[in-house]
């Protein structure tokens, strides 16, 4: 597991392993966990971003609109 992103919003943690992303909101207290074509799909996403615009601003309103629905709550026990 490898942190990739994290701001005051969302994290984003990679699984090179499995081939996935756990995308976090933490505002919702959601995640969700992307694996094959929706990892990839979520890859080229994020590397369309142009480098100069990789901001916290830019990646947490990304993250924003591709968390939206999420549906699975996180639990602490």
């Amino acid at each position: 597991m490898n942190l990739v992103y994290n701001s005051e919003h969302y994290s984003v943690l990679a699984y090179p392993a499995l081939g996935g992303f756990e995308l976090v909101d933490k505002d919702t207290r959601r995640m969700v966990f992307l694996q094959g074509p929706l990892a990839s799909h979520f890859r080229e996403a994020i590397n369309g971003i142009p480098e100069a615009e990789r901001d916290i601003e830019t990646l947490d309103a990304f993250l924003d609109d591709y968390c939206a629905g999420l549906t699975q709550p996180f639990v602490f026990h």
